[in-house]
């Protein structure tokens, strides 16, 4: 008989385990199943058999932070790039195939996908040396350009033209609304009183730097990305990169963009600072692997770093969706966005010197 290994933190629903199993040739019986509670998205499963260990991920139909859906279409192109770039050398965790030759199983109109499990850890941009931050930016290069390659017959989605910049005049109302619900808080912890003194502080930035609201288009090259790089959708075996997982939001972005919100994630130390010098290492691999030149990555530097002091999707998650997963991120994110403004042009000079 297998098991559901579970823990107090609540957990989704058990998956068709078994069920599953059977569509793919060679995975053997199931034993244990353990759903995982790192990440925000989809569901994940660590699944143990009499052949070894897998990973089973329930592709969702939709998320909080967008209206993108799990349809099977995107689904399969995801999948179809993750194989590409495996055999291309890029540190990818490509699905299995099916006794039909497919990589996605629906069951009861839910979409499953099996991969091999991985090994590995996953690791901040404080654990990382100056030369692993060197490394880490040559690799979202080379997905950069390794996407560029294998997704070149695949028609893009449909045509948005290029995100405009948040509006601060939205951004006011949402604060407004952010405040009222922290403050509506009975009784309020110590995470209400931070979001209060954080949407307080953003507004006087936001007032202060409205005029600075950068133009669209912002003058980066489009192209396809990950759309989610960051430390828990990479793992590591020792120093080495060894799986770059995740892959729900590839899609066509500005690509220097995504590597200035990894850089962001990647390198933010507790206190809302950046380590500019990994941030330096990191963006110049970068530059030379993707070839996005200084101009380029300036114009990225200036619309993340508008998009931060506009963004409140923690807040948004606690007070409008009561998902307070996202809580502990937020200390250093809020730190961030008044860090980076009172040291623009650093940070600026670190993403292009």
């Amino acid at each position: 008989m297998w098991r559901v290994l579970r823990s107090s933190v609540t957990l989704p629903p058990v998956p068709p385990v078994g069920e599953v199993l059977r569509r793919y040739p060679d995975t053997g019986e199931p034993l244990a199943c353990e759903p995982l509670t790192k990440g925000l998205l989809n569901h994940g499963y660590r699944v143990s058999t009499t052949r070894g260990s897998y990973f089973l991920k329930h592709h969702l139909d939709k998320h909080h932070l967008d209206d993108s859906s799990g349809d099977h279409a995107t689904i399969v192109r995801q999948h179809r790039a993750t194989q590409q770039l495996h055999s291309l050398g890029v540190p990818v965790a490509p699905p299995l195939t099916d006794t039909h030759g497919h990589t996605v199983t629906v069951i009861d109109g839910q979409r499953y996908a099996l991969h091999r499990w991985v090994d590995g850890l996953h690791r901040d941009g404080t654990q990382l040396t100056t030369a692993q931050s060197r490394r880490l930016g040559s690799l979202l290069g080379a997905v950069h350009m390794g996407l560029e390659q294998v997704m070149e017959a695949d028609p893009p989605p449909p045509a948005r033209g290029e995100s405009p910049s948040p509006d601060p005049a939205d951004t006011f109302t949402l604060i407004d609304d952010l405040l009222a619900a922290a403050r509506g808080m009975g009784p309020r912890d110590a995470f209400d009183e931070l979001a209060v003194h954080r949407l307080v502080e953003r507004r006087a930035l936001l007032e202060q730097h409205a005029h600075r609201r950068p133009p669209t288009p912002g003058g980066s090259a489009r192209g396809w990305v990950h759309g989610d790089f960051h430390p828990l959708n990479l793992l590591y075996r020792g120093a080495d990169p060894v799986a770059i997982v995740d892959w729900d939001r590839l899609d066509v972005q500005p690509r220097a963009e995504e590597a200035v919100r990894a850089a962001a994630i990647f390198f933010v130390r507790p206190d809302g600072e950046l380590a500019l010098e990994k941030v330096r290492a990191y963006a110049r691999a970068y530059r030379r692997s993707a070839g996005a030149n200084a101009a380029e990555m300036a114009a990225a530097v200036h619309r993340v770093w508008w998009e931060r002091l506009n963004d409140f999707w923690i807040l948004r998650w606690r007070y409008r969706f009561h998902d307070r997963r996202a809580d502990p991120q937020f200390p250093a994110v809020s730190a961030l966005a008044v860090w980076w403004t009172r040291e623009y042009e650093a940070v600026g000079e670190a993403f292009t010197g």
